[in-house]
C-alpha cells in the first residue's frame, strides 16, 4: 500500500464514523460511464452503481453539461418558499411514465427511506388505519419506522430499538428454499395460502393502512417473486380498501428491463416510491400515486427543507430523458443475459456457484459450501474481496449474506462489462484454489 493510500485509510478511521461501511478504501478521483479512477490512477469496474443509483452511469456528459448550465440561475430557493420549473416538469414526467391509468401527483424528497416513511404517512392519513406490512426479507431504509419494516436484523436492527409499532412482516416467496418434493406452482400456491393465513393470524385486514412490497427484493438478495403471489396481494388489497405501494427505490428507471418492476407482473400500484437511479447519483427521491391519495395530506403536513432540489430535479428529467434515448430497458436485458449466460458457465466449473437469477439487469446468484450445500457468508466475502483487490467493484446480499448481487451501470460498454467479467472470473478461480489449500 502507498502513503497517500495510508493516509486517506487513516484520515477515515480518524474522522469518519465507524457505523459507515465500506466496501473499498481506495479515494476515489473521476469516473465516466462504469469505470472509477481513484487517486493513484488505479481502475475499477463498476458493477456497484452506488447500491443502484447510477442507471446511466457516472458523469454521463448529457447531465453534467446540463447541470453546469444551470448551476448559475440558482441552487435552492426551496420549493415550499417559491416554486420552480424543474420540480413541476418532473412532477408532470413521473405521473405520466409510471404504470397506472389514473390521475397521479407526486411529492419529491431526498431519500428512498424518506419517500417510504411519505407513503406510510399518505396511506395511514388516507386510511384512518394505522398499520403497515412489509415482507420477510425486505428492505426500506435505515429510519425508525424504515427500519422496523426491514427484516435483517444485522448490521440494520441490532441495538437500535424500539421500533415502531404496528408494523408486520408477511411472508414473501423464495424459489430457491421450496422444498424439493414441491413443484414451484404448489409452493407458490402455498406461500399464497401463508399470506391469507398471516391476516388471521398476525393483523386483520380492516386495520392496515398500506402494504409495502419491493416487485423484487434488493437487499434481501433479488428474490423475484412469482406473477401470481403478487396479484394475490393486490387482490387483498383491493378487497379490504388497502393501499398497495410498490417500492421501487432500487428496482426503477430501467433496471429490471421495463421502466419499472411491477410493470413485469401487470399491475397498477396505488403508491410507487423511487429514487436510487432516478437523478443520477444526486439526493433526490418520490412518491408518486394516485391523486385522491395523496391529496389526502393537508397543505404543510408533507415536505422537507431540501426537498426537491432542483438541480437534483433537473438531473432526474435528463435521467428519464437519456432511458427514453437510449433504450435501457432494451440494454438492461442484453446486459442481464450476458451475466446471467456468464453465472451459469461459472457454475459448471465452481460447485460453489448457484441459484441464479435474474430480470432485466437485476442479477444474482448464491454462494454456498460446495460440501454441505449451506449458505456461505466468509467465502463471499472472500469473493468480493478479492474483486475489489483486483479493479471490480461489487456487491454481496441477502439474508445470510451469501448473494453475489450485480448492479452495474445500463450504459456500461461491451469492453467495461467483459473486463469486469474477467476480473471475476479470475477472482473465482483464485478463491477456489485458496478454498481447495485450506481443505487439503
Amino acid at each position: 500500500m502507498t502513503n497517500q493510500f495510508e493516509s486517506y485509510k487513516r484520515q477515515r478511521d480518524k474522522y469518519v464514523a465507524r457505523g459507515v461501511g465500506n466496501g473499498n478504501l481506495h479515494v476515489a478521483d473521476h469516473a465516466q460511464g462504469a469505470t472509477i479512477t481513484d487517486v493513484e490512477g488505479e481502475r475499477f469496474i463498476d458493477f456497484a452503481g452506488a447500491i443502484g443509483t447510477l442507471n446511466v452511469g457516472h458523469t454521463h456528459p448529457k447531465i453534467t453539461k446540463h447541470l453546469k448550465e444551470q448551476l448559475d440561475n440558482f441552487i435552492h430557493p426551496g420549493f415550499n418558499v417559491i416554486m420552480y420549473k424543474s420540480y413541476l416538469n418532473l412532477a408532470q414526467k413521473l405521473t405520466e411514465i409510471t404504470p397506472g391509468d389514473f390521475d397521479k401527483k407526486v411529492i419529491l424528497l431526498n431519500s428512498g427511506a424518506e419517500a417510504v416513511e411519505n407513503a406510510v404517512k399518505i396511506a395511514r392519513k388516507h386510511t384512518g388505519r394505522q398499520s403497515v406490512v412489509s415482507f420477510v426479507r425486505g428492505f426500506h431504509g435505515r429510519t425508525n419506522l424504515t427500519m422496523s419494516m426491514t427484516s435483517k436484523v444485522r448490521p440494520y436492527k441490532l441495538g437500535f430499538g424500539p421500533f415502531a409499532p404496528e408494523v408486520y412482516q408477511a411472508p414473501y416467496p423464495n424459489i430457491s428454499e421450496k422444498s424439493e418434493y414441491l413443484s414451484e406452482a404448489a409452493y407458490i400456491d402455498q406461500m399464497i395460502d401463508k399470506l391469507h393465513d398471516f391476516f388471521i393470524e398476525t393483523v386483520d385486514p380492516s386495520e392496515v393502512a398500506c402494504i409495502v412490497m419491493e416487485p423484487v427484493q434488493g437487499e434481501g438478495g433479488f428474490i423475484i417473486p412469482d406473477k401470481k403471489f403478487v396479484k394475490a396481494v393486490k387482490k387483498i388489497c383491493e378487497a379490504h380498501d388497502i393501499i398497495f405501494v410498490a417500492d421501487e427505490i432500487q428496482t426503477g428507471f430501467a433496471r429490471t428491463g421495463k421502466t419499472f418492476a411491477i410493470e413485469h407482473f401487470d399491475i397498477e400500484p396505488d403508491l410507487i416510491t423511487v429514487s436510487k437511479s432516478l437523478a443520477a447519483g444526486f439526493p433526490l427521491s418520490g412518491v408518486v400515486g394516485k391523486a385522491e391519495i395523496i391529496d389526502s395530506a393537508s397543505p404543510g403536513e408533507l415536505g422537507g427543507t431540501y426537498a426537491g432540489n432542483p438541480l437534483a430535479c433537473e438531473a432526474a428529467l435528463k435521467v428519464i430523458e437519456i432511458i427514453e434515448e437510449e433504450d435501457l430497458n432494451n440494454k438492461a436485458e442484453q446486459i442481464g443475459k450476458q451475466l446471467e449466460s456468464f453465472l451459469y458457465r461459472s457454475a459448471e466449473q465452481y460447485s460453489f456457484i448457484t441459484n441464479i437469477r435474474r430480470l432485466g439487469a437485476m442479477v444474482a446468484c448464491e454462494i454456498i459450501d460446495d460440501q454441505t450445500g449451506q449458505p456461505n457468508k466468509a467465502l463471499t466475502g472472500k469473493i468480493i474481496q478479492t474483486a475489489n483487490a483486483n479493479g471490480l467493484l461489487l456487491l454481496s446480499a441477502g439474508i445470510k449474506g451469501n448473494v453475489l448481487r450485480f448492479l452495474t451501470p445500463l450504459v456500461i460498454t461491451d469492453d467495461e462489462l467483459q473486463q469486469g467479467l474477467e476480473i471475476l472470473s479470475e477472482t473465482f478461480e483464485k478463491v477456489s484454489i485458496a478454498e481447495a489449500h485450506l481443505d487439503a
